[in-house]
């Protein structure tokens, strides 16, 4: 399965991908989540927070 990379348009496959897998666009280095799995979707990982020990 392909889709293109939401950051730098690369071109990505994935043989089985898992929705809510966290994938690395081997182009630009871009942590990318599964959103879909059929058709393949792929947006940007959501960036985790730092608590700051609060």
């Amino acid at each position: 399965m392909q889709a293109n990379c939401p950051e730098c348009e690369a071109e990505i496959t994935l043989d089985k991908p898992m929705r809510g897998e966290i994938i690395v666009c081997p182009d630009c280095g871009a942590e990318l989540e599964v959103t879909s799995e059929n058709p393949l979707a792929l947006d940007l990982a959501p960036q985790e927070e730092e608590d700051w020990g609060e």
